[in-house]
């Protein structure tokens, strides 16, 4: 019989299996607070030994171990490369802002997308994380010790790293379930900040659901023709679909979308490429974050120069357009997205 994953259970879930198990129902927020310590069976004190001995037997409980650990000493930022118990090996980051951690959590292990900038991409061996895989990023990173030796705790999430969040849908859900829970983990849903590279049937989805959270659409170009190129899931779902996708969501929610724009010099970051994006967005209610370029060995592709990025933001406020530019961070270690995972896996 194949053992339960314990920790991708939402509380409700996991109720129902400590019912059918004939336990009384206080349990479970025993139990579902265990877990989002990260504790085993054994370290549940307050559980009797026969409960914690047949969970045990009925149930899968795993933690992930941290194999690789990078730290800037320019901002603080913290890479983890976390190793499942099946040999999978995942990124986590860590970011320092004034208002508090930040957390890039990885929704899959490898990515089957194939964004041209990203390093993520491994459709070979890629696969669906679970939700617990997902929260132990959230508690395991929370134990490191550049939140500890401050007595911090993580207080925002953005699901940008590894993998489509939305290729993982019931997954997602899930852990977004579970990591909003006040008897578990407890962070609010506003702040959560999912992002996608346009895959239109789980938007509609994932608006139907109201949650609050912030939607973040990964465009990086203004133009189907260049934006084929850069993010290949546009063939399937060109861009007048996804703006689409995105007037339903903002009309089903309220919530203003983010877009996402990665700056590649010489390739999107033309003052017609400004004016063209500025036309597409121009009477959304949105955001637009220009993200400069992390290089990434073999793609060719060179982040824009700093005037370069100024003009373009420049010419998008100057029509109207909510746009800044993220803030670099982690430039002194594995920054972006598989970075630490590929270079791991080659050395090892």
């Amino acid at each position: 019989m194949d053992k339960i994953d314990i920790k991708s259970l939402t509380y409700g879930r996991l109720g129902a299996l400590l019912s059918e198990l004939g336990q009384p129902a206080y349990r479970t927020g025993q139990i579902f607070k265990w877990l989002s310590l990260g504790a085993g069976f054994d370290e549940m004190s307050d559980q009797p030994k026969a409960l914690r001995a047949l969970l045990e037997e009925r149930c899968a409980l795993h933690t992930p171990k941290v194999v690789a650990r990078q730290q800037s000493r320019k901002d603080g930022t913290v890479k983890l490369l976390f190793e499942l118990h099946d040999g999978n090996r995942i990124e986590t980051v860590l970011m320092k802002y004034h208002h508090g951690w930040s957390i890039c959590l990885s929704t899959q292990a490898g990515c089957r997308m194939g964004c041209v900038f990203c390093a993520s991409f491994d459709p070979e061996s890629a696969r669906d994380l679970t939700a617990g895989e997902i929260l132990d990023q959230v508690i395991e990173a929370g134990k490191d010790p550049a939140l500890r030796e401050n007595g911090e705790r993580i207080s925002n999430i953005v699901l940008m790293g590894t993998g489509e969040p939305l290729d993982n849908y019931d997954s997602v859900m899930d852990f977004l379930e579970q990591v909003t829970d006040s008897r578990g983990v407890n962070i609010g849903m506003r702040h959560i900040s999912l992002s996608t590279c346009g895959l239109v049937p789980g938007m509609d989805a994932l608006a139907e659901k109201k949650l609050g959270l912030t939607l973040s659409v990964s465009l990086h170009a203004p133009s189907d023709a260049l934006r084929d190129r850069l993010v290949p899931v546009n063939r399937k779902y060109n861009i007048a679909a996804l703006m689409a996708a995105c007037k339903r969501y903002f009309a089903a929610t309220g919530r203003r979308i983010s877009f996402e724009y990665a700056m590649i010099g010489g390739v999107n970051d033309s003052e017609v490429c400004a004016h063209q994006l500025a036309d597409l967005l121009g009477r959304m209610n949105c955001h637009v974050n220009l993200i400069p370029l992390n290089r990434v060995a073999g793609s060719g592709l060179e982040p824009s120069s700093r005037q370069d990025l100024l003009r373009f933001q420049e010419i998008l406020t100057g029509r109207g357009i909510n746009a800044t530019v993220r803030r670099s961070l982690g430039g002194d270690i594995d920054a972006a997205c598989g970075q630490l995972r590929k270079r791991n896996a080659t050395e090892g």
